[in-house]
């Protein structure tokens, strides 16, 4: 199954991508300002033209769990991309709690440091569903 993953911020959202056996999380160009129309088409596009059959968006809990800011926008903006795609390719958030941090460890001048959380996002997700080595259960899976 093919995922794509996305780091979301109102400047730029990160995107990675899995293989199609569901094993190996790539980073991607990130999307300026994917809260606009034209950055919102843009992340429809990637996600059709990858041929993605789920769409996994990072939900920044605060490190208590709780819902901040950062977390609503992230909800608010998964729910439009889940409008955007319709009933065929799921939307679900998952917890990205220290994505960021990971990124930043591994630098790699060929990826944006948004789209390398996206991966680590993404690589932490395939682990907890495809690989059913468990994994952190975040309190929403689905846009609201």
């Amino acid at each position: 199954m093919r995922v794509i993953a996305l780091d979301y911020g109102s400047a730029r959202c990160g995107v990675a991508v899995s293989d199609v056996t569901g094993t190996l999380a790539t980073p991607l160009d990130v999307v300026e300002r994917p809260g606009t129309k034209k950055g919102m088409t843009r992340i429809v596009d990637v996600v059709l033209e990858r041929e993605a059959e789920r769409v996994v968006v990072g939900l920044p809990l605060g490190l208590s769990g709780h819902d901040t800011d950062q977390t609503r926008e992230a909800r608010e903006f998964a729910a439009n991309l889940q409008r955007r795609l319709g009933k065929k390719i799921p939307v679900e958030l998952e917890d990205e709690r220290f994505t960021t941090a990971l990124a930043q460890r591994d630098v790699d001048p060929r990826a944006a440091e948004d789209s390398r959380a996206a991966a680590h996002l993404l690589e932490g997700w395939l682990s907890r569903v495809m690989g059913g080595s468990g994994g952190q259960d975040g309190p929403d899976r689905q846009p609201s």
